[in-house]
C-alpha cells in the first residue's frame, strides 16, 4: 500500500496552520505537504515537523502574487529575475525542512498570448531551477493542472508535462501526477500512469469530480493504489483534497486500507 502525506493547506483547516502538524501525526500520517511555507520562518516549520516526527514531502516555489490571482511565474516573460530569487528562497526552506521535492508553478497564460514565447521562458526557467536544485540533491516537479479549477493555467495535461520534461533535459525534473487533475484532463488513468511512470516524481489524490475525500466519485482509488504497488512506486501520495467536514471524520477511507 502506498505511503500517504496529508496536505496541510487543504486538510485540518479547522485548526491553525502550526496545529495541523500534530493533528496529522495523531491521525496516523508520517508525512505532510503544503502549498507554501513562506509565511513562517524555516526554523519554525522544521520544529513542527521534528516534534511530530513528520517528513515534508513537498512544497511549491514562490508563485508570484498569490493574493492578486497569480499562479506561478515560471512561464511569464520578464519575471526571470524574480523567479531566480524565488528558487534561492525555496532552497533555503528545503534545506531547513529536509524537503527533497519542490513544485514549480508555471503561471497563467493571458488571453490571446503567443504560447511559444511563454513555452521558451518556461523551459529556460525550469532548466535553471533544476540545475540549482541538483546542486543540493533535490528534484523539481512540474504539475499539469486542469483548466476547470484554474482557467488559463499554462500546463494542463500529462502529455504536455512530459514533453516539457524531455525538452528541459535535466534528470532531476519529474512530473507530478495528481489523479484528480489527470482524470479531468487526460482520463485513462491507469494507462497514462503506466506510460509515463518513469518520469513521474510525485502522486496526489482527491475524489472526482468533487475534490473531496477519495472514497466516492468516478475514480477507483483502490485499483490505482494496487497499481502503484505493482509498478514499484515508493514515494509519497499527497492527499490534496477538501474534506467534506472535519478532516478526521473523513479519514475512514484511509483506515479502511490498513
Amino acid at each position: 500500500m502506498p505511503k500517504f502525506a496529508a496536505n496541510l493547506t487543504m486538510m485540518f483547516n479547522e485548526l491553525a496552520f502550526p496545529e495541523r502538524f500534530a493533528a496529522a501525526a495523531k491521525a496516523g500520517f508520517q508525512a505532510v505537504e503544503f502549498l507554501f511555507p513562506y509565511d513562517h520562518a524555516p526554523h519554525e516549520i522544521a520544529h513542527w515537523l521534528k516534534e511530530n516526527r513528520l517528513e515534508n514531502a513537498l512544497f511549491n516555489l514562490p508563485p508570484g502574487d498569490w493574493a492578486a490571482g497569480e499562479r506561478g511565474i515560471a512561464a511569464l516573460p520578464g519575471r526571470e529575475d524574480e523567479f531566480r530569487t524565488g528558487v534561492a528562497l525555496a532552497l533555503e526552506y528545503a534545506q531547513a525542512l529536509g524537503t527533497q521535492r519542490l513544485h514549480v508553478m508555471a503561471g497563467l497564460l493571458p488571453p490571446g498570448a503567443e504560447r511559444g514565447r511563454y513555452l521558451e521562458t518556461y523551459i529556460e526557467n525550469v532548466r535553471h531551477a533544476a540545475r540549482e536544485l541538483a546542486k543540493h540533491g533535490r528534484t523539481l516537479l512540474l504539475e499539469p493542472i486542469n483548466p476547470r479549477d484554474m482557467p488559463g493555467y499554462f500546463l494542463n495535461s500529462q502529455h504536455e508535462g512530459h514533453a516539457i520534461r524531455e525538452a528541459v533535459g535535466e534528470p532531476n525534473v519529474k512530473v507530478q501526477m495528481d489523479f484528480y487533475h489527470a482524470q479531468i484532463v487526460d482520463g485513462d488513468l491507469a494507462m497514462t500512469l503506466r506510460k509515463y511512470f518513469g518520469g513521474i516524481g510525485h502522486i496526489q489524490i482527491a475524489g472526482v469530480p468533487s475534490r473531496n475525500e477519495p472514497d466516492d466519485g468516478e475514480v477507483d482509488y483502490r485499483y490505482l493504489f494496487r497499481l502503484l504497488d505493482q509498478l514499484g512506486y515508493d514515494g509519497w501520495v499527497g492527499c490534496e483534497y477538501r474534506p467534506r467536514g472535519r478532516t478526521e471524520d473523513g479519514l475512514g477511507w484511509l483506515r479502511a486500507l490498513k
